[in-house]
């Protein structure tokens, strides 16, 4: 290991990286062997497919492979995935692998080249170019094809490169300037621009400043940023040293959530790693430039994502929001001048300082350049990682890239913006995702989870989890989302047991507009967009539970209602037997009757039933 002074060091320890992951000796090409090994592929069984590999390829003496334990590629429907690349970029990915696969894999492809053809994902995001079906990769760029514990494969994909022009080739205020130019938002949040806020924290005079990486992934559904420190967590250290050159900042900080074990490992392996080779540390490309970053660990409190709160927090102190201003670029940490990014963005700084602001200014729309990573899940079929151009429709993500609905059901809204998002409906479907356009209708951008909704899904049960959600994770700091979350529950709570009226609705609306004008943070006053989406959305919905006293989607248990139809009821008694309530009677061959007043509403009887004797309405 040598220490990367200049350069020219590091064009030709890229160099000395790529031969040796990609060929042997200079002369005979080798196979990449790529296995996901990130949380969701390690969960599908990932380590034992790996493990069978390199048995398989030690017993068969294979030469010319080499095997990669690299990050999530996106796929996460499709765990275990195993890419097998060759020194062209051609790559074939295979899905769902298990054991005896994997040693299938090994004794035909790698030993014969015949590709298992029933084993190949269909329709792949491309890894070999990480474009296809409207995505193009920037944040996600390194994820599923470099392995995140070898310093040398990050340098091998132009690593530390956008460092070193940083230090050796521009001022800070170049620096600043780029990333301004580019237009490039926020990640998280509300999206406010990053070079704004990098060039207000440069203007404070103060000889000590903070960098600070907002790990603090809470979103329910949510899983980009966990997913980036798992697969390329160079990326994010390489950009906190560029924002630290370009403030005047020598220290960071990564707030991470003690849940993500993984990523955690991951970073400290990093972190020792770019220490090493010198891009930590002292006199960072021999400059007179230093910058170190420590782990700071959070307890999974959602309020925390909040930039005061975790500042907070890391001060040791209880997570709760501050009065701002003073914004963080002032006075934040330790009140010292702190810029405050979360780790997407961080993802995105060096590709623009390599490519040129306009290179990303070409990507996405006016306003929100560049792309946004989204976590696909709830009732689609490709669910997992996406990243997008900004301006691409919810209509494109859903069925292009993520393949649709499942079990062919009819979509009836898409959640985005977690807790703090709304409920977009089917007919806004066509809306292009930026910044602005999500806040239109009623959403917002937030971190990126987008969770897809179908026809059997209630849409006051949703907007009622989402409050529960909310009312768990407040702070308590502020009367407005202590007090008025609660009361906004108890209303869901009634027009979910039917017991409201309509004049509970409006109550609903009323409320929730004072706490958006009232809440001290973020958490508090986006708590009620779920609610006001719904309402502006589904207004029917609320209206069937208030004066129809039914649920359209069968969802709410107390409106439902179990009745056995005489004519079609035989009387073989299958409903009684299965009912844990023992609400139901009758003799045998003869129609049966449930007791309403002892129903539970499981609906054990209405599964049991092979006539179609029993009614849910």
């Amino acid at each position: 290991m040598t220490r990367v002074k200049s350069l020219d060091d590091l064009k030709n320890l890229k160099k000395e990286a790529v031969n040796s992951f990609y060929q042997t000796n200079g002369e005979e090409n080798k196979l990449r062997v790529v296995i996901g090994m990130a949380t969701c592929g390690i969960a599908a069984g990932a380590k034992e497919v790996y493990d069978e590999i390199e048995e398989e390829v030690n017993k068969l003496n294979i030469k010319n492979v080499i095997l990669v334990k690299s990050g999530c590629i996106g796929t996460c429907h499709s765990e275990p995935t195993v890419e097998i690349k060759n020194s062209n970029g051609e790559s074939v990915l295979y899905g769902n692998i298990s054991k005896k696969e994997a040693k299938e894999i090994v004794n035909i492809h790698l030993k014969t080249g015949k590709v298992l053809e029933d084993l190949v994902i269909k329709n792949p995001i491309e890894p070999s170019d990480m474009s296809s079906k409207g995505q193009v990769r920037i944040a996600l760029r390194n994820c599923g094809v470099i392995e995140p514990e070898k310093i040398e494969e990050y340098i091998s994909n132009d690593g530390y490169k956008a460092l070193g022009m940083c230090v050796t080739k521009m001022t800070a205020t170049d620096v600043i300037n780029e990333i301004k130019e580019s237009g490039l938002r926020g990640r998280g949040g509300g999206g406010f621009p990053t070079g704004i806020k990098w060039e207000a924290t440069a203007k404070q005079d103060d000889p000590q400043k903070y960098i600070v990486c907002n790990a603090d992934e809470g979103d329910p559904g949510a899983f980009m940023d966990r997913s980036i420190l798992e697969g390329d967590p160079h990326s994010v250290l390489e950009a906190m040293v560029i924002a630290g050159y370009s403030v005047g900042a020598n220290k960071g900080y990564i707030y991470i959530r003690a849940e993500y074990p993984l990523a955690v490992k991951r970073l400290k392996i990093a972190m020792k790693q770019a220490k090493d080779f010198g891009f930590l540390g002292e006199k960072i490309f021999n400059s007179d430039f230093s910058f170190d970053i420590e782990i700071r660990y959070g307890a999974g409190a959602f309020v925390c994502g909040e930039e005061t709160s975790l500042i907070n927090s890391i001060e040791g102190n209880r997570g709760e929001p501050r009065n701002k201003p003073p914004f963080p670029a002032e006075s934040g940490l330790w009140n010292k001048p702190t810029v405050v990014n979360n780790v997407e963005t961080f993802a995105n700084i060096s590709p623009i300082i390599l490519n040129g602001a306009q290179w990303l200014k070409s990507i996405g729309t006016e306003k929100s350049s560049g792309t946004k990573v989204f976590a696909l899940a709830g009732k689609v079929n490709n669910v997992g990682l996406v990243e997008i151009p900004m301006g691409t429709t919810l209509r494109e993500i859903i069925f292009e890239i993520g393949g649709g609905i499942q079990d062919f059901k009819n979509i009836k809204s898409v959640q985005t913006g977690g807790p703090s998002g709304g409920c977009i409906p089917r007919r806004l479907l066509n809306t292009k995702i930026d910044y602005d356009n999500l806040i239109s209708i009623g959403s917002m951008m937030g971190s990126g989870g987008m969770i897809v909704l179908d026809e059997d899904d209630c849409m006051v049960n949703i907007a009622k989890y989402y409050l529960e959600f909310t009312m768990d994770e407040s702070c308590g700091k502020c009367t407005a989302c202590r007090i008025g979350n609660k009361r906004i529950h108890e209303i869901l709570s009634k027009v979910t047991s039917g017991r409201a009226s309509m004049n509970d609705l409006e109550s609903l609306r009323e409320l929730s507009g004072i706490i958006k004008d009232t809440a001290l943070c973020g958490l508090g006053q986006t708590s009620p967009n779920p609610v006001l989406s719904t309402l502006n959305h589904f207004w029917d919905e609320y209206v069937a539970h208030v004066e129809d006293k039914r649920c359209p989607s069968g969802v709410c248990k107390e409106l439902i209602v179990y009745t056995i139809i005489e004519d079609k009821c035989v009387g073989c008694t299958a409903c009684s037997r299965v009912c844990p309530a023992k609400c139901i009677s009758g003799k045998v061959k003869k129609p049966h009757i449930i007791d309403q007043n002892k129903c539970i509403k499981c609906g054990a009887c209405h599964t049991a039933c092979k006539f179609d004797a029993i009614e849910r309405q």
